[in-house]
């Protein structure tokens, strides 16, 4: 086998890798803000007292 086919196989592969590592840390970074916002709106939306009375005019 050709060495230097070999090598430029194997840094095909690592540059290949590089590059999925990377397209999942930005899913990964993606989803963990995408968690923290919708944990924010349900704090937010947090209100005991919300739709327990309602009023009616006749």
């Amino acid at each position: 086998m050709d060495i230097a086919a070999l090598s430029m196989g194997l840094s095909q592969i690592k540059i290949a890798q590089e590059a999925s590592v990377s397209v999942m840390k930005m899913a990964m970074d993606t989803a963990k803000n995408r968690s923290s916002d919708l944990t924010k709106m349900m704090e937010k939306s947090v209100n005991p007292s919300l739709g327990k009375n309602i009023d009616i005019k006749l």
